[in-house]
């Protein structure tokens, strides 16, 4: 992609001040144009491209024994999709199943040891919608990580590992060079203590005597509430404990993924700092490095460009939600309260995963209720009753405000 994108060109001008595509539920908003991300750059079957690749020699345990870092040309000769890619890891039949499965095995190998070695496995459902030729959702799909998933993040992983351990070993002057790592740090201890004190209350306990021993508490956390009631609840407060990742020439390692090197090498195409580090990488390889002076400032400005994606596209799922449920005002269904405060507490349909507010004056007729910030509850002065972050709860759909992006759930009383 750097063969196109050349710096200080308009192409380049414009891809550092977007720093992200943005990819919303009804449309993209590329960082560069589509012909270059769908034609020239795209590994389509059966064309020459021209590429920036990794190439490991590894064994059938992971066991990286030499790599390659450089120019390529790539010559793909078959397209697959994550859904065809799972069958034949699923079935073992199919075009190259053999390459496909030992392949599928390094890459789920490279992930045990990531989690053997302190990552963090928190799980996520991404959640899509189905549009009509209007751009209304009229259908929901809930995604779920797969195998086939995980043969592709494994590898781009080990990529973007290398490649940030290749660079940091580069000195001039006795000092590391500029270059946009992509750190996450430690949890904030502020949010940290809260999250333990309440997982206590169900019998989890932590050990935050180290970084380290934190992370195995937090796994050991995960795989002991998989499939429990609490599963939800803490799952969902342990990834707000957690600091946001971000780009900086000043490398603490990435504390989630358990890494002491990290950048973003993978995906020119859609991200700014990945064109820097292939620049940077390429200056490393020809032994003509530049010092960049700018280099703080622009993973500055790439990281708030991509919280800036972030919020739009949380936004316009907002939007699709409350448009989608506008659909089902008056009727009800089961939901889990995903989070509470002094004015209500927030429920999330089960089916939809489409998160609404039951307002505290909504319940006023059944109790008056106050706020435990301790417990995420809400707790009713005469009935005692709790409404608490991972409850089961039975909601009503009473307004969906598009203008302001709400939606508005009854709490139903199911005696």
């Amino acid at each position: 992609m750097s063969h196109y994108v050349t710096p200080g060109n308009a192409l380049d001008d414009e891809a550092y001040q977007k720093a992200t595509s943005v990819y919303l539920p009804d449309r993209v908003n590329p960082m560069l144009p589509e012909h270059i991300s769908n034609v020239l750059c795209s590994l389509r079957p059966n064309e020459d491209k021209l590429a920036f690749s990794a190439i490991f020699q590894i064994t059938d345990k992971a066991e990286v024994k030499q790599y390659w870092l450089g120019k390529t040309v790539i010559h793909s000769n078959r397209r697959y999709t994550y859904e065809e890619a799972q069958q034949i890891i699923e079935t073992g039949e199919g075009d190259h199943a053999d390459v496909i499965l030992t392949v599928n095995n390094i890459s789920q190998t490279l992930r045990k040891y990531r989690f053997d070695e302190g990552a963090i496995n928190f799980n996520s459902t991404e959640v899509r919608f189905k549009l009509d030729e209007k751009g209304s959702p009229v259908g929901i799909v809930l995604k779920e990580s797969k195998e086939a998933h995980q043969l592709i993040e494994e590898l781009m992983l080990l990529a973007n590992r290398y490649v940030a351990k290749h660079v940091s070993k580069i000195k001039i002057n006795n000092k590391a060079i500029p270059f946009p790592y992509r750190i996450h740090d430690t949890p904030d201890e502020e949010k940290l203590l809260p999250f333990i004190a309440f997982a206590n209350k169900f019998g989890y306990k932590f050990d935050i005597s180290s970084a380290e021993a934190i992370a195995a508490s937090f796994n050991k956390l995960l795989k002991d509430i998989k499939g429990r009631p609490e599963e939800a609840v803490l799952q969902q407060l342990g990834i707000r404990t957690m600091a946001k990742a971000k780009y900086t020439e000043s490398n603490v390692g990435h504390y989630g993924l358990g890494f002491e090197y990290y950048c973003h090498f993978t995906s020119p195409i859609r991200r700014y700092p990945d064109v820097m580090v292939h620049r940077i990488l390429q200056d490393v390889l020809e032994d003509s490095v530049k010092i960049d002076k700018r280099m703080e400032e622009k993973c500055k400005h790439c990281s708030e460009r991509e919280r800036a994606a972030m919020d739009s596209e949380r936004s316009a799922n907002k939007y699709k939600q409350v448009q989608y449920m506008g659909n089902y005002v008056g009727e009800e269904f089961d939901a889990i309260v995903s989070g509470v405060s002094k004015f209500g507490f927030w429920a999330e349909t089960v089916d939809h995963m489409c998160e609404g507010l039951v307002s505290i004056t909504s319940l006023a007729e059944h109790d008056s209720f106050r706020h435990s910030e301790s417990d995420y509850a809400l707790v009713g002065h005469r009935t005692g009753k709790k409404f608490t972050m991972g409850d089961k709860v039975r909601i009503k759909v009473i307004a969906a405000n598009l203008e302001r992006r709400q939606l508005d759930y009854e709490w139903v009383n199911e005696k």
